[in-house]
């Protein structure tokens, strides 16, 4: 017996989801720093999230292991240090595994970019050893707990 794609489809995808960002709280990350989470995706490691840094926040010098960072500036202006360019409304940037970087926000509006990431984030002191790392279990358990701290309901973000 076969079915057909459709059906297929329907018995074995997981159900559409509109997740509403407003009801989703900021999490503090570090200072001038916040996430929202969007989705956590534990089969694969990968997570997304906005970021929101504050005129002159910094998110610390870090690499990305395990896969490739995606992201789209929404709001701000955002940079790496170690690079010449700059992130503006609209712009996409494409970051490789293994990339090191330290982002900063030296403009006078906050930044927002939507991350898509896969992997871990090692944070690196300047010799290069890691210092703490964070990935889809950390980022997911500092959103809950923030959640119970805050009496948030949380929301299910994971897929």
């Amino acid at each position: 017996m076969s079915i057909d794609l459709n059906t297929f489809t329907e018995q074995m995808g997981l159900p559409d989801q509109a997740i509403d960002l407003n009801e989703i709280p900021w999490v503090p990350q570090g200072d001038r720093v916040w996430f929202k989470p969007v989705r956590f995706n534990l089969a694969t490691g990968a997570w997304i999230n906005l970021l929101k840094v504050k005129p002159g926040g910094v998110v610390n010098r870090h690499r990305h292991t395990g896969g490739q960072v995606l992201a789209y500036t929404i709001q701000g202006e955002w940079r790496y240090l170690e690079r010449e360019w700059s992130a503006k409304p609209g712009t996409f940037v494409f970051e490789p595994p293994g990339d090191i970087h330290t982002l900063t926000v030296d403009g006078e509006e906050d930044m927002i970019t939507i991350f898509m990431l896969e992997g871990t984030i090692q944070y690196l002191d300047d010799h290069d050893q890691v210092i703490v790392q964070d990935d889809v279990f950390s980022k997911m358990k500092r959103y809950y707990d923030y959640c119970d701290q805050h009496n948030i309901e949380k929301k299910n973000l994971v897929y």
